[in-house]
């Protein structure tokens, strides 16, 4: 079997391959090593699975047709989509980027997979499509229609273009909305990495508004199965829930790390960010029901997993 991961040197994306390859699949890795972040750290990611025969990398964005249509047109059984420009906060700042990347990205290999009748497609999404949803846990069956951040509309107009293409060329899509993914290689902007290293070295944390808000905070191990599982069982067209379901504060969280690391944080409390939204809760009755999901790993052992790789991975 054979399968296209776009952003396969990112956090997810390289964590997905690597056990894609353990599982004797053939792994086509998509990546543009763009510069949100250092691309050296994606390279690191990615080492282990280009050292692999079964893994071919191509370096490409998933804007260019050409590069895209080359990509899948070798057998490819089944695409995994993960690439996209990432983050709440930058998105505001840069929303004309984000929908190009985002949106047209994801038409560009929906139309490849049309014109190449590849009849699975995996569309990573994000909780972040709920906004500032008053009901929780976060059903699939909620209303999506009020996001609060460019990055958020970009993801839900990604799963209704999926549904379209779906329904006009019979291809089967899952979307999958991850529940805030963290564990060894995160992306170092976001929370977990960047309050772990600042604790580990001594510096402030900003933490913005009270530390109330409430995520749910899921292992990428967790994660992965689930991907996994939603590759297997791809028919139709389904929206699910990728999360852990048991949120924490993020007052509660500096209290794990700590734990973790061993050392005390120096905080810095600094007004709620734009777009930021107050919690995320994710019910996953749907997946466990259909995919047989089973997130396993606490936040203290995730965490203890994230330190021990953090500090063997110390970079300036």
């Amino acid at each position: 079997m054979k399968v296209l991961v776009t952003g396969a040197a990112g956090f997810i994306g390289s964590h997905l391959s690597e056990r894609l390859l353990g599982e004797g699949w053939e792994v086509v890795g998509v990546d543009n090593f763009d510069d949100f972040y250092d691309p050296q750290i994606k390279r690191r990611n990615i080492e282990g699975c280009v050292a692999n025969r079964k893994f071919q990398l191509i370096e490409a964005d998933i804007r260019d047709e050409a590069a895209m249509d080359k990509a899948v047109s070798g057998g490819i059984d089944v695409i995994v989509h993960l690439a996209a420009r990432a983050g709440v906060r930058p998105s505001i700042a840069l929303p004309v980027l984000y929908a190009d990347v985002n949106i047209n990205g994801t038409l560009v290999l929906l139309e490849a997979a049309k014109k190449h009748k590849i009849d699975k497609f995996v569309f990573g999404s994000s909780s972040s499509v709920y906004g500032n949803n008053e009901k929780v846990p976060f059903s699939e069956d909620d209303n999506v229609d009020n996001p609060i951040s460019p990055y958020a509309a970009t993801k839900k107009a990604c799963e209704l273009i999926c549904h379209t293409y779906h329904h006009l060329s019979d291809i089967s899509i899952t979307c999958l909305r991850f529940f805030t993914v963290y564990g060894p290689r995160q992306r170092p902007d976001l929370a977990i990495h960047k309050f772990s290293r600042l604790i580990e070295d001594g510096k402030a944390i900003q933490v913005y508004g009270d530390g109330s808000m409430m995520r749910d905070f899921t292992y990428v191990d967790d994660i992965i199965d689930g991907v996994v599982a939603a590759m297997d069982k791809c028919d139709g067209f389904n929206i699910y829930n990728l999360g852990e379901s048991r949120p924490i504060s993020v007052n509660d969280l500096i209290v794990e790390i700590e734990k973790a690391l061993g050392k005390k944080a120096v905080r810095e409390d600094l007004p709620v960010q734009p777009g930021d939204v107050e919690r995320t809760y994710a019910d996953v009755t749907k997946a466990i029901r259909d995919l047989g999901y089973e997130p396993k790993t606490t936040i203290e052992k995730g965490l203890t997993r994230f330190v021990e790789w953090l500090r063997q991975n110390k970079m300036d």
